[in-house]
């Protein structure tokens, strides 16, 4: 007889680890029965809810992308902020909608600097490469996150391009995949893998490209390599480099986990749209990136998200769990990213040192929490915008 999967979670000083092989396509060829197949699913399912509900993070083994993949996604990008010019750089810089070259900006997409990403009124020591999943192609000027995501040159890095486009079918694969396992965590009996299915017909996605030079590198010091912060999607699939001691996750009693790299491993974490979903049952938890090591941090963050259209407020099973009235009002996923991406404008001087406290705005409310700001830069100033 199969035996049965836990029912209890125990407290956690870490980050649990997770095996997600049940839920991938071999793995109906792995068990002996059918039985034996929705035991090892819902062992899995359990572990998930304990991780979802008192950390919010965890690390996710069995997720079927190729290693040799993963290696080749973080080489491409450390290739690249390390070699690439200031001119190669500054040629796919985000801009303003409107603003850039042929006015094509579309106020996200894009490159960039050191310095213009804000969270909590002080400039991120990063640089990066925000895509967003594609729409169809228009003239400028684009609405807003609507135009084409800009690549590095195919001459100078020819391989660049198809080796993130082929991570992004992967990580599509393996978010599908998750989501139908926290459909089960939510809803073990009778076993539900489809709760969020109606929601991801055309699953939006955003994926960030970053470099995090030596805290030490920076003028003043001292500060974050990115400020502590929420994210406001559905989960986050992180790739990252072998740096130890730069990602730190809230616990429950306010201290600090941290969520070093583990070997063949995703560092995976749930977002605002998740909570919303549970009713609060699953927190988006608060976390951080300190880099004080030497060297060049890479991190390839995959942000898997509901359609644009899709339309989020708490399920009913998890109302039923937390006493039956919504904590959260609906909200239609795209016009919640938009809030969070091109909100609340400002203009400082374009100058400002790294973690120089900027003036206070007043963040939108999202999953009854206020968000930090993050800052953009374009000619001649630079913007804060919500993520």
């Amino acid at each position: 007889m199969a035996e049965k999967p836990p029912t209890a979670c125990t407290p956690q000083t870490a980050l649990p680890i997770i095996d997600l092989t049940p839920f991938l396509p071999i793995s109906t060829s792995l068990y002996s029965t059918p039985q034996a197949h929705l035991v090892a699913k819902l062992t899995t399912a359990a572990a998930l809810n304990c991780a979802c509900r008192d950390v919010g993070f965890f690390y996710l083994t069995g997720h079927g992308i190729p290693e040799e993949q993963r290696r080749t996604v973080l080489k491409e990008a450390r290739n690249w902020f390390i070699n690439a010019s200031k001119e190669e750089k500054e040629a796919i810089k985000r801009w303003d909608i409107g603003k850039g070259p042929g006015g094509a900006g579309d106020g996200a997409r894009g490159y960039q600097r050191v310095g213009e990403n804000v969270t909590g009124g002080l400039k991120d020591w990063h640089e990066a490469i925000d895509h967003y999943r594609p729409v169809p192609p228009t003239d400028p000027p684009y609405a807003p996150i609507h135009g084409p995501n800009p690549w590095p040159s195919l001459q100078t890095h020819p391989t660049f391009k198809p080796t993130f486009e082929s991570y992004t079918e992967s990580c599509l694969s393996l978010g599908h995949a998750l989501l139908r396992a926290l459909s089960l965590a939510l809803h073990p009996s009778p076993p539900k893998e489809d709760l969020f299915i109606e929601f991801l017909h055309n699953p939006f996605w955003v994926m960030r490209i970053i470099g995090y030079p030596p805290l030490s590198s920076s003028p003043e010091r001292e500060g974050v390599s990115c400020g502590e912060h929420t994210d406001y999607g559905c989960i986050t699939l992180l790739l990252a480099d072998n740096t130890r001691g730069a990602l730190q996750v809230r616990d429950k009693n306010g201290g600090w986990i941290n969520a070093d790299p583990l070997e063949g491993a995703y560092v995976v974490n749930i977002g605002d749209m998740l909570e919303r979903w549970t009713n609060g049952l699953w927190e988006s938890t608060r976390h951080r990136v300190v880099h004080g090591s030497g060297n060049y941090r890479v991190s390839v963050p995959f942000f898997f998200e509901p359609d644009w259209v899709a339309r989020i407020k708490p399920l009913e099973c998890c109302l039923a769990q937390t006493g039956g009235v919504p904590k959260y009002d609906e909200v239609m996923y795209g016009e919640h990213l938009l809030s969070m991406v091109l909100g609340n404008f400002m203009t400082v001087p374009p100058h400002t040192p790294p973690h120089t406290p900027l003036p206070a705005i007043e963040p939108p409310r999202v999953g009854g929490e206020k968000k930090a700001p993050a800052l953009s830069a374009e000619a001649g100033g630079v913007s804060i915008i919500i993520r």
